[in-house]
């Protein structure tokens, strides 16, 4: 788990929770003979991801609800030699996650890597926000992380041979954001759920990772239902300029994931405001809230 400690000259430095150190780390620069499951996998980081794996010779199981990118995203695997399996999964439903994971492990036998990625956002703040859309967002945001872990890890711990586990949590869930309310709750709880696993599963000498996205260019700003008062229209063309004029790309995000998961991060900011806010909101608070609310006026 990530603290922060003072040092001389009153330099805050992350202190990151290591596993022990008979713990072999899962080394990413080569995946040759390693298995990894990836949640949505259709489109964004998700499909970044895929592809980076395979590239470094993983074998892959891929979920998503989007049919056509993730028929695409297989496609393109398999263009350049890589194994895949699929599966149609809505990561909210618990039976079709373990169904999934069974499939999985029919077919390949064991899982080195999982990345719970799949998610969903959400703009609004809390009283323009119904039970409905808290539903929504919870099954996917945090269920889905839970699905995710609880079909796959008894599985990954009995095989003994390690591994390592990324849930994708957001900047939301470091620093929270008032016209993401529901979102932001969301990912702060995947992130609380991230650094109780890395303590849990660190006999096991299973990894950990919380991943805390920052703005980055995916189509995110285009899917996410607009709630509360003005030009929803507007407003999301605003969002998708800043996202887009921000040109951070899933691409970058990928490749800092597998440096995360090779270096053992228990938390993982990405994108230069994500460190940030991160650094903010442990060392000065008042400062981050200050800040959270200068960004929230984005989203109006």
């Amino acid at each position: 788990m990530l603290a922060l400690s003072h040092e001389r000259h009153h330099i805050v430095q992350p202190y990151v929770f290591r596993m022990p150190k008979n713990s072999p780390r899962l080394r990413t620069a080569n995946l040759t003979d390693r298995v990894a499951v990836i949640t949505g996998a259709g489109s964004g980081i998700g499909r970044e991801l895929a592809l980076l794996c395979a590239r470094r010779g993983a074998d892959l199981a891929l979920c998503d609800i989007n049919d056509n990118g993730l028929a695409d995203t297989a496609a393109t695997v398999r263009s350049f030699g890589g194994r895949v399996l699929t599966g149609r999964v809505d990561v909210s439903d618990s039976e079709a996650m373990s169904s999934f994971a069974q499939d999985t492990l029919d077919h390949y036998g064991a899982v080195d890597l999982l990345i719970n990625n799949a998610g969903v956002g959400l703009v609004g703040e809390f009283l323009d926000t119904s039970v409905k859309d808290w539903d929504w967002l919870v099954g996917i945001n945090l269920m889905g992380v839970v699905h995710g872990c609880n079909a796959f890890l008894p599985t990954m711990i009995d095989a003994g041979r390690g591994g390592h586990v990324v849930n994708l949590s957001s900047a939301a869930g470091l620093l929270a954001n008032p016209q993401l309310t529901a979102y932001s709750a969301t990912k702060f709880a995947v992130l609380g759920l991230s650094e109780a696993l890395r303590m849990e599963l660190a006999p096991h000498r299973i990894g950990v990772t919380a991943v805390c996205p920052g703005v980055i260019n995916t189509a995110i700003t285009q899917n996410s239902p607009i709630r509360g008062d003005g030009d929803a229209e507007q407003r999301r063309n605003r969002l998708t300029s800043t996202y887009q004029k921000r040109g951070y790309s899933p691409e970058r995000v990928a490749r800092n994931i597998l440096r995360a998961v090779d270096r053992d991060r228990s938390v993982a900011p990405i994108a230069a405001e994500a460190h940030l806010m991160y650094l903010l909101s442990r060392a000065a608070p008042p400062v981050a809230r200050w800040a959270a609310t200068r960004l929230a006026e984005l989203s109006k």
